[in-house]
């Protein structure tokens, strides 16, 4: 059995939830996908004609990019939460997700988006980036912090 499924989200869309508990420090899946360069990925974006921000780019410290919109698997359907469950942690240019909490059977598996872009942050920007998580500790943004 498949420890994970995806299904709507009350947050977001699509998003992950756990089929049974899993432990801290549970190794949940590896975010999957084509990689690319970041040029070839704001180009994919900018034909893609989404205006709100949504994409399903993992960007890594070495300037590339996974597109899990080619060849990705669940992991694409993770949300945004300011109080996340699970974290990434980047092995080469592979990603994996990973607990950091228990997660009950039947909770959405959260990571922290920590979005970068590039030039001000207009009052459209924060709207395109806005977060719902709904959480307590809710920064109402998917912006990593300026």
């Amino acid at each position: 059995m498949r420890r994970i499924v995806v299904r709507s989200s009350p947050v977001h869309g699509r998003g992950v939830f756990s089929r049974a508990n899993i432990r801290t420090g549970s190794l949940i899946l590896e975010y999957k996908g084509k990689l690319v360069s970041w040029k070839v990925a704001q180009r994919a974006y900018a034909r893609s004609g989404a205006e709100d921000g949504h994409t399903f780019f993992f960007d890594l410290d070495d300037g590339r990019v996974i597109d899990g919109a080619q060849g990705g698997n669940s992991a694409r359907w993770l949300n945004h939460c300011c109080a996340p469950n699970c974290e990434a942690e980047q092995e080469g240019e592979r990603v994996f997700i990973r607990a950091i909490r228990p997660i009950k059977k039947g909770g959405e598996l959260f990571i922290g988006y920590q979005l970068q872009v590039e030039g001000h942050r207009t009052a459209a920007m924060k709207r395109t980036y806005a977060c719902h998580c709904g959480s307590a500790e809710c920064r109402g943004t998917m912006l990593a912090a300026a």
